[in-house]
């Protein structure tokens, strides 16, 4: 990732932060993902645990392939935000486990937006950190603050147990509050160039327009 710090015709302090712009650059496609009817219908109680079961069914493969692009691109740049304490597949595993699925693969075979979404990821490269950074931001910020109150939306309309939502639980981060703001401190710190900035924002769509399309085909 270069070291090139964002340039343009206003000075820094007239700018906003790298995550207030990606936030409010974003925020219709990220509005428009979570009001897609499943997820709409999931957390209104009008579908089942089995449902839930589906939904943690594709995102086992959608962690797998973002998981092992994050481990590719940490070989070759160091990102600050790529901490291991995010990895979610381990808990989504033990989650389906808990859940009654002996074999996700076989069980929940991706679904063909699913298939695009990893396809994708998996077109990746190590060099492609900023667009790696993309996903990384949009899901595991997503899981830090809207994937708790799924958590509690499905335990609630579900009766789902504490051992089948370990995907929202992060035992090794203290403070979540605290920890999402230095996640953001950190990504403000990254010295992007105004066309890593440009790419970084398009990825961020894209991922939300991957995620939109999963939830999409998970609704029936």
């Amino acid at each position: 990732m270069t070291a090139t710090p964002i340039t343009t015709q206003h000075t820094l302090d007239q700018q906003p932060s790298l995550a207030d712009y990606l936030r409010a650059s974003s925020s219709s496609q990220h509005r428009d993902t979570e009001t897609r009817s499943f997820i709409t219908e999931l957390m209104s109680g009008a579908l089942s645990l089995a449902d839930y079961t589906r939904y943690l069914g594709q995102y086992a493969w959608v962690y797998e392939a973002l998981e092992q692009l994050v481990d590719r691109v940490s070989q070759v740049d160091r990102i600050d935000v790529f901490d291991p304490a995010l990895d979610r597949l381990p808990a989504i595993e033990s989650d389906l486990a808990a859940l009654g699925v002996q074999d996700w693969r076989r069980e929940h075979p991706p679904l063909p937006a699913t298939t695009e979404y990893i396809a994708h990821l998996q077109s990746l490269t190590s060099a492609d950190s900023v667009r790696c950074l993309a996903h990384h931001y949009t899901r595991y910020l997503g899981d830090l603050s809207g994937g708790q109150a799924i958590a509690a939306l499905v335990a609630r309309h579900y009766g789902a147990a504490p051992e089948q939502l370990g995907f929202y639980r992060f035992d090794a981060i203290n403070n979540i509050v605290q920890y999402k703001r230095s996640y953001r401190d950190r990504l403000n710190a990254m010295l992007l160039a105004p066309a890593e900035v440009d790419t970084l924002v398009a990825e961020v769509d894209a991922a939300f327009t991957y995620n939109g399309a999963v939830f999409d085909g998970l609704a029936r």
